[in-house]
């Protein structure tokens, strides 16, 4: 007669494989990961069945044997459990919390911890992380169905490249889920633990070798190279710190032209974008004075950027970043605004895309979206963002603290 389990002996139990109660067809699984599942395995017209009936220890041995027991009811009166829409549900006692995904409770941990975080831009850095990286790959997911190899595809891709905001996001996975486990949403290691786990497949942080495709400042170095930049009047420099203000790429800041600008919005035509579509930039105060300068320098010419009516070449900016011996990119300021904008800015993460011009392509871009037009409150936004970028880099004080508000 097969062993019936007991809860002594499922506590005991760390081999991966079937451990089975009895001879009723409910058995244990045990994953590689630690976390343990109830299956009620069945035989029909000959063909063998699995049936997944919870995760333990979130359905207890009892409620797994009583829900293999209706199944088992079900099979001898001709029913197969499996035909059902939702059999596991179906068949569970209703006292039984329903599985969360990933994104669900990511979201409503992040809500239940703001009153603790001093920082009120912290939960949305937490959120605008978790939506770059985390959702996309494990959203959808069920909490107790997330394995090591799903934070390793989160992480690997960008752990040597944007080392600390894989390390950051790393954190926040391993915190969201020790909260699931906590609330017996789920069991096992958690597999985004670091010292012991991940520590065994990934490079410590502070050795990693910094790889950018962009050579690029850190944000915090901006402010010191702004300063260097503002004392050369090349037309060059102007045009560098502006793409540098509107987190515009080379191309778009050399070939503008002034019919492109609107009152205090940059349009830029959908030919010269990469996206192929009309991208609008809000332009801030210190934006609109340069290209004031910038006019003031060559005044007949049709650009923004120009000598002698002729546009600033590809290469203006970039040599102009050589002669003072920086090695970074002009492509490389919009990393810059990209990490800061992850890390440090309070904006959704559309927002700093739309910023970015980057194409998003879901529902909640198309609904901040008329056409190719952002809406009031998205352009908006574009605008507070890349004026918060402005008083980080110039060192200049908000209008709010300036008054003394």
């Amino acid at each position: 007669m097969a062993t019936q389990l007991t809860y002594a002996k499922i506590s005991k139990i760390s081999k991966p494989g079937r451990y089975f109660d009895g001879g009723s067809g409910l058995h244990l699984l045990v994953k590689k990961t630690g976390n343990k599942y109830w299956v009620f395995r069945f035989k029909r017209f000959g063909k063998r069945q699995d049936m997944s009936l919870g995760v333990f220890p979130r359905v207890a041995l009892a409620e797994a044997r009583k829900a293999a027991l209706q199944a088992r009811v079900m099979l001898d009166g001709g029913t197969n459990p499996l035909a059902q829409r939702t059999p596991a549900k179906a068949i569970r006692p209703s006292t039984l919390p329903e599985i969360s995904t990933f994104k669900k409770f990511a979201l409503e941990y992040v809500q239940s911890k703001r009153p603790e975080w001093r920082n009120t831009k912290h939960a949305e850095q937490w959120i605008f992380t978790l939506s770059e990286y985390a959702f996309p790959a494990i959203g959808d997911k069920a909490l107790d169905q997330i394995e090591t190899e799903d934070v390793l595809k989160i992480l690997q891709p960008i752990w040597t490249q944007k080392t600390e905001t894989a390390s950051r996001l790393r954190g926040r996975i391993e915190r969201i889920l020790s909260a699931a486990t906590t609330r017996k949403l789920r069991t096992g290691v958690n597999p985004a633990l670091w010292r012991g786990h991940l520590d065994t497949l990934l490079p410590q942080p502070k050795k990693v070798a910094r790889v950018k495709h962009h050579p690029a400042l850190d944000f915090s170095e901006i402010p010191q190279f702004i300063e260097q930049l503002q004392g050369r009047e090349a037309i060059a420099a102007l045009a560098l710190e502006f793409a540098i203000l509107t987190a515009a790429r080379t191309s778009e800041v050399t070939k503008a032209k002034r019919t492109e600008i609107s009152g205090n919005v940059w349009i830029v035509p959908a030919e010269r974008m990469k996206a192929g579509r009309t991208h609008r930039v809000p332009l801030t105060d210190r934006a609109l004075a340069i290209l004031e300068k910038a006019h003031s320098q060559d005044p007949e010419s049709e650009y923004l950027f120009s000598r002698n009516s002729k546009p600033l070449s590809n290469m203006g900016m970039l040599t102009l970043l050589k002669r003072m011996k920086y090695d970074v990119t002009v492509h490389g300021f919009r990393s810059s605004f990209r990490d800061w904008a992850a890390e440090r800015a309070a904006y959704s993460h559309e927002v700093c895309e739309m910023a970015l011009a980057h194409t998003i392509g879901n529902k909640a871009e198309a609904a901040d979206r008329r056409g190719d037009r952002p809406s009031p409150v998205v352009l908006q936004r574009m605008h507070d963002l890349l004026h918060a970028a402005f008083v980080v880099i110039h060192r200049t004080p908000c209008r709010d603290e300036a008054a003394g508000g």
